[in-house]
């Protein structure tokens, strides 16, 4: 696949770029370029230099950025691209010290994994360069989650993904999974994390062809001398950066956001399968509070199979335990009874309740699509239930044409509108040959 779009960006939306597949080794980064992104401001570092401020700051110990700064392993790194970045950073103002303050709910777990690892701190800084620190953002090609997980890297890396959770919008399954692959990207580059980081974004297997290409021509192989996507090249520069900012802000003329350096959230079992505004009552929480910290949740439950966990904040986990165990059995879900009508099936059905015809399978423990009149199913609340806060996720998939079809049996089958289906394959009428491959886009 070729690669998709140029890296020049504003930090003013923090850098949403995204994970390679490293099955494929595709570069698969999606980001929105402001117009201004491609200016670089011509005036050298010290003209950034402001006058040496007096800010109250909690002691070093309970201070976040310096336990980050105390970890660095890069910041002896010296080269133009840097600088080039740090114009870019400073000519920004404001706006990155308000995206940094969207780490504060993360940075803390996500700095402490990177410690325990003996990984650079730096690292912890990537999901801001990454994601802005959103554990909702999505790319337009469908990297997802703090870390920017495109779908098969995810799951490579073991990120469930369906229906009701997609663990990429995890912080802890996302982060366990990002370092894991950084530390695999380490490895097979000897140790050099910034031929690591730069495959995080284009993949191992650009990276490694850039060096192959050099070897032949006899030419350095360090990160700085390959020739790597435009994306690529600022993207290892453009995370150095930001740690130099953070090391020095006053240098910059930066103010970095107060983040204390304890906790903020605290993983919680739950045992099996709970409403999600259930546990916010529990949790004496709004619904939408609960999500900001289990975004990996796409629906408004919990998985039935798992993860069986919430992630609270710190003050509130002991009571939210506390009040769980007291709660009955039967009240953990809210469901509606629905007695199946003739003619009825699952794809009416599900559309009727406003859920999917998997959550029906799941939630009913039926092994097809095949129902009868007068049986009942459960059906979960999901109408007045629902808190999703990431966008429904589609697939598109194949179809062949087979003798006997007709545009009314296929829509049928995948549960689809017939319509949609006219419309997704640009069809005038409703004649179809026998071979003919058509597109259908299923909801996850």
């Amino acid at each position: 696949m070729p690669y998709r779009i140029p890296f020049a960006l504003s930090f003013l939306v923090l850098l949403t770029g995204c994970v390679s597949n490293p099955q494929k080794q595709e570069t698969q980064a999606s980001i929105n370029i402001p117009p201004a992104a491609d200016t670089l401001v011509q005036e050298t570092i010290e003209a950034f230099d402001a006058p040496e401020t007096e800010i109250v700051s909690p002691p070093e110990e309970l201070n976040l950025w310096r336990q980050l700064v105390q970890g660095y392993q890069l910041n002896h790194i010296q080269h133009a691209n840097i600088d080039r970045e740090l114009q870019t950073f400073a000519a920004r103002g404001d706006s990155l010290t308000r995206q940094l303050a969207k780490g504060e709910p993360y940075l803390y777990h996500i700095l402490q994994e990177v410690r325990q690892r003996g990984m650079p701190t730096e690292i912890a800084l990537l999901p801001g360069v990454e994601s802005g620190f959103r554990p909702t953002a999505y790319s337009r090609h469908g990297a997802a989650g703090l870390w920017q997980f495109m779908p098969a890297t995810g799951r490579y890396f073991g990120l469930k993904q369906d229906w009701w959770y997609d663990a990429r919008r995890d912080p802890l399954a996302s982060t366990n999974a990002a370092l894991d692959y950084l530390q695999k990207l380490n490895k097979r580059f000897d140790g050099d994390w910034l031929l690591a980081i730069a495959s995080y974004n284009a993949g191992g297997g650009a990276v490694a062809r850039a060096i192959r290409q050099n070897l032949e021509k006899d030419k350095p192989t360090d990160f700085w001398s390959l020739n790597l996507p435009g994306e690529t090249r600022q993207y290892v520069p453009r995370l150095l950066a930001l740690a130099r900012i953070i090391e020095r802000p006053e240098r910059y003329g930066m103010v970095l956001p107060s983040i204390e350096n304890d906790p903020r959230f605290v993983k919680v079992e739950i045992g099996e399968q709970i409403d999600l505004k259930v546990a916010a009552r529990l949790a004496d929480m709004k619904p939408e509070e609960l999500l900001q910290l289990n975004a990996g949740f796409n629906r408004w439950a919990t998985h039935p199979q798992g993860p069986h966990y919430l992630l609270l904040p710190v003050d509130k986990a002991d009571s939210f335990s506390a009040r769980l165990n007291e709660l009955p059995d039967d009240q953990r879900m809210r469901w509606t009874r629905y007695r199946i009508k003739q003619g009825d099936n699952l794809g009416r059905i599900a559309k009727r309740h406003g859920v999917s015809v998997q959550a029906l399978m799941q939630t009913n423990k039926l092994k097809n699509h095949r129902i009868r009149a007068g049986a009942h199913l459960l059906i979960p609340l999901s109408t007045t239930a629902t808190i999703d806060t990431a966008p429904t996720a589609h697939r598109k998939v194949r179809y062949r044409v087979r003798k006997g079809d007709s545009l009314y049996a296929i829509a049928k089958q995948f549960g689809v509108k017939v319509a949609d289906l006219k419309r997704w394959n640009q069809l005038a009428g409703d004649r179809l040959r026998p071979g003919q491959k058509l597109t259908v886009v299923r909801t996850l």
